[in-house]
């Protein structure tokens, strides 16, 4: 298990690098069929993990393969869930609020969680044996991986052991629903103090995983490769990440890629 959360660190330590070759110019801006953004960055960030991923013989799945059967990934007990660039509209934005995202999916749930935050220089991971952890350097992309390994702080992270003193929400700042607003009010006959947070890409994630946020509510459409990383992560952390639809854990390699709107708590 430790070797291959060294391979996703590795892996998304040098998508990190290509993302910001790209961001680092006036890079140009294409759109998928459905609107959303796609840049060099996504592609090249794609080609680096593939490359570093490709020695552990698991296959894997993201965006760029969502069109293989289901008929064949059904048959995977594990595979590598990977968003090469989540938060394309930050990227483009240039707010340095985007990830890159890997997850190890073992029998439907993630196992292994790796979120890398290129700008920023912080790496969130996390397996099912060892746990959650934090760890940020500006020297990281010339670290060894035992050093992060044991150089990093575990989730919760000790700063946040007394509770908040305001209940801190987390929101999307590009996706917020009316559902998230109902849900956003009905806290807000529950708790005193209400706090909104604002992030982009999986970092929603990582602020309930490290304690300092209480709650972020999802009810607004998003893919398996988006959260599964963050799933990992936030449940390695003691959090729970609930499908609203079944209230049991979220599941992944679904025949729909789609996800159920979920609560990570």
């Amino acid at each position: 298990m430790n070797a291959l959360l060294q391979n996703a660190i590795q892996a998304a330590i040098e998508g990190g690098k290509e993302i910001l070759k790209v961001y680092n110019t006036s890079f140009a801006v294409e759109y998928k069929t459905d609107e959303s953004p796609l840049t060099e960055a996504d592609k090249n960030a794609h080609t680096a993990i593939m490359k570093n991923l490709s020695v552990t013989n698991i296959p894997m799945l993201s965006e760029e393969g969502k069109n293989i059967p289901y008929v064949e990934r059904i048959s995977w007990k594990q595979l590598w869930m990977v968003d090469p660039l989540d938060g394309t509209k930050e990227f483009v934005k240039r707010n340095g609020e985007f990830t890159v995202n890997i997850a190890l999916i073992e029998n439907n749930y993630p196992i292994l969680g790796v979120i890398y935050v290129p700008v920023k220089k912080e790496l969130y991971f996390a397996n099912s044996e060892i746990g959650a952890f934090k760890y940020s350097t500006e020297d990281i992309e010339n670290m060894d991986i035992p050093s992060i390994l044991t150089k990093a702080e575990k989730l919760p992270l000790s700063s946040f052991n007394s509770p908040l003193s305001t209940f801190k929400i987390v929101a999307s700042r590009s996706h917020m629903s009316t559902e998230t607003e109902a849900f956003i009010k009905e806290m807000e006959t529950k708790h005193k103090n209400i706090e909104l947070v604002s992030m982009g890409s999986s970092l929603k994630i990582c602020l309930v995983a490290e304690g300092s946020a209480n709650v972020y509510p999802r009810f607004a459409p998003t893919m398996e490769w988006d959260t599964a990383a963050g799933h990992a992560i936030a449940e390695c952390a003691g959090c729970k990440f609930i499908d609203y639809t079944t209230q049991q854990r979220m599941r992944y390699n679904k025949d729909n890629l789609l996800n159920s709107w979920f609560v990570v708590e």
